[in-house]
């Protein structure tokens, strides 16, 4: 085969590498358990047992708040909402609703009437956010009234097992075969939040693409120093 061909062959194997949409996993196989988030696990074991049934999981981002969500929510039946989407009032199903991102909802005072009426139909509500609810920014004081009497059950900082395998759980999920030593490598570097995993995943997924090779530790250096370069710009 000449040069020319092998260099076409090649090209039209890099258009063939089509990045497809990546699309997380939220099946009850995948979720880590960790002390990180062993009492929101026991919160939501037992719903009957929520004051006024209504409850709120917070930590910072990519801490598992809506893989958690994911699973109650199926487990029972109810309904998952991603709150920025919220701009009308859908219709309250009675075996519950898990609100995710709630804090960032659209409308105060929808979110006033959804609180309301499941309180009126005693329709349980999982709420999902950064911050618990008693100290979101609500310009809507009976809004603020109501959010300071959920209950709200804080996911800590994940350890070291849990960061393990979520990595392994992040790298199997867009079927990157990462070796162990490379991962071990990569956790000592990285921050030890749960979102600085998914991006380094991401990255490393795009990288590996435009390589055209697999995932090696020189690989995961450049993508370290990426992810370097656009935390200090």
């Amino acid at each position: 085969m000449s040069a020319t061909h092998e260099k076409s062959g090649a090209a039209e194997a890099r258009q063939l590498a089509l990045p497809f949409p990546h699309r997380p996993e939220f099946a009850a196989a995948d979720l880590v358990e960790a002390p990180s988030n062993a009492a929101a696990l026991a919160w939501l074991a037992r719903t009957a047992s929520w004051p006024d049934l209504r409850l709120a999981v917070w930590g910072e981002a990519g801490c598992g708040k809506t893989h958690l969500l994911h699973l109650w929510a199926a487990r029972r039946g109810a309904a998952f909402w991603a709150a920025p989407g919220l701009r009308t009032r859908p219709g309250l199903p009675a075996a519950g609703v898990a609100i995710d991102d709630a804090d960032a909802a659209p409308d105060e005072v929808n979110l006033l009437h959804i609180l309301n009426e499941t309180a009126e139909t005693r329709v349980p509500v999982l709420l999902a956010a950064r911050l618990p609810p008693a100290r979101w920014r609500v310009a809507v004081p009976d809004l603020a009234s109501r959010l300071r009497a959920v209950t709200a059950v804080e996911i800590g900082v994940a350890d070291d097992p849990l960061l393990r395998a979520l990595l392994a759980r992040l790298l199997a999920e867009r079927q990157l075969e990462v070796p162990l030593p490379v991962q071990a490598w990569l956790l000592l570097r990285l921050p030890r939040r749960p979102a600085a995993l998914r991006e380094a995943a991401a990255r490393l997924d795009r990288a590996a693409l435009r390589a055209g090779r697999a995932v090696s530790r020189a690989l995961a250096a450049e993508v370290l120093e990426e992810m370097t370069e656009a935390a200090d710009g």
